[in-house]
């Protein structure tokens, strides 16, 4: 989604919430967008940091290394995660940083000297209570750890909470590697309950780590994984797949369609395919105007960013198919990085049980908060959590006198 798109969007959100001109205005505004070029081995490199939103704490977000990294999608995207913090109920705001690069075509020596630069350019806008980045789109623990490193050299002294997503060595937490996914599975477990769904059939697209984890727990707490997919194709089994078994073959050969014990699919025929809980965990816009009436799932589980078009989204509303959306889907990630930078702040190391707790209490009361706002309106359950997050961010506006 352009930013344009989200001003768009809302301008139109806006008469549900009876927002004056300075709330829209605000809304649609970012804090500061930053920009820079990085140079290394003399090649140029467009850098970005935008900081949307500080209201509720802290601005929080990845940094993503893509060749398709821009100031527009940096801006829309920061925009998403002030309403993400928000709807988590976590004391963050909102921000997301790239760089424009194929990290593929570097050596593990340019990728560390741009990481380090990408710091030093921007590290007087960074820190434990100010922005809190992470990793994104083609970046990693290691890539963290060197930006961390980066940092306590400039400021000269020990900052572990400035970034999150780091290697546990370096003050990192437990959980982080399967948070998106176990948050998932929290909030999917509440939907199940409220819809009073007794056949837990499954279907998840995308079979990385998100996709694949989600398998994972959710096989092991008694739900039928009917279908999986990847980028190269999808399998199906209506007696359930053998979930252990497709994570070794996908780990030895990078892909699940050469585990033969099932029936091959495309991964347009896994959308809508019989099964109660469809995961999109992939790739965005892949349920659209065209496939949405055909779609047989009662619920669909967001752990993919924007997996569902608009024009989908008012037909399964009409179909009574409930979409739980990313902002509340995927948020364990941003959570369990929230309890990272909790962990580094206190000095302090949680273990795996306690990480567990918290997160699980953190995704029900979100998830029950917006449920509660759902089913006393007549909109959906994603307009429900836009209007709640939004909400939460005006009113720490207004405490602090800012509108």
């Amino acid at each position: 989604m352009t930013f344009t798109e989200i001003t768009q969007f809302v301008t139109r959100i806006a008469p549900l919430l009876n927002l004056s001109s300075r709330e829209l205005k605000l809304l649609q505004t970012p804090d500061r967008v930053l920009t820079a070029t990085l140079i290394v081995n003399g090649k140029k490199y467009p850098a970005y940091r935008a900081q949307y939103n500080n209201a509720r704490g802290p601005y929080k977000g990845g940094i993503r290394y893509h060749p398709d990294v821009n100031e527009d999608e940096v801006t829309s995207l920061a925009f998403w995660m002030t309403l993400k913090t928000a709807v988590a109920d976590l004391p963050l705001g909102g921000a997301k940083g790239g760089i424009t690069v194929n990290p593929k075509l570097l050596s593990s020596q340019e990728l560390e000297e741009l990481s380090r630069a990408y710091v030093r350019a921007f590290h007087q806008y960074l820190g434990p209570q100010q922005d809190i980045p992470a990793p994104d789109v083609y970046t990693t623990p290691e890539i963290m750890g060197w930006m961390l490193d980066e940092y306590e050299k400039l400021i000269k002294h020990k900052a572990p909470g400035m970034i999150t997503g780091k290697p546990l060595e370096q003050g990192g937490s437990l959980v982080r590697d399967i948070a998106t996914a176990l948050g998932g599975t929290y909030v999917l477990a509440e939907a199940v309950q409220k819809l009073n769904i007794k056949e837990k059939k499954v279907a998840i697209q995308g079979f990385g780590n998100a996709g694949m984890n989600m398998a994972k727990l959710l096989a092991g707490q008694g739900y039928t994984i009917v279908a999986v997919s990847d980028s190269q194709g999808g399998i199906y089994q209506a007696s359930g797949l053998d979930i252990l078994s497709i994570i070794k073959i996908k780990e030895k050969t990078g892909t699940v369609i050469k585990y033969t014990e099932a029936e091959p699919i495309t991964n347009d025929e896994l959308l809508t395919t019989d099964c109660a809980i469809l995961i999109p965990s992939a790739l965005s816009h892949v349920i659209t105007k065209e496939n949405a009436g055909h779609l047989k799932a009662r619920v669909v589980v967001e752990l993919a960013n924007g997996p569902t078009t608009p024009e989908a989204d008012e037909i399964l509303h009409q179909r009574k198919i409930l979409v739980i959306p990313d902002v509340l889907a995927n948020s364990g990630g941003v959570t369990v990085s929230c309890f990272e930078w909790m962990q580094n702040n206190a000095s302090e190391q949680w273990d795996e049980k306690t990480i567990k707790e918290r997160l699980k209490q953190k995704m029900v009361s979100a998830f029950t908060q917006l449920w509660n706002a759902y089913t006393s309106h007549t909109y959906d359950f994603r307009t429900a959590a836009y209007i709640h997050a939004i909400q939460k961010v005006l009113d720490a506006e207004r405490k602090r006198g800012r509108i």
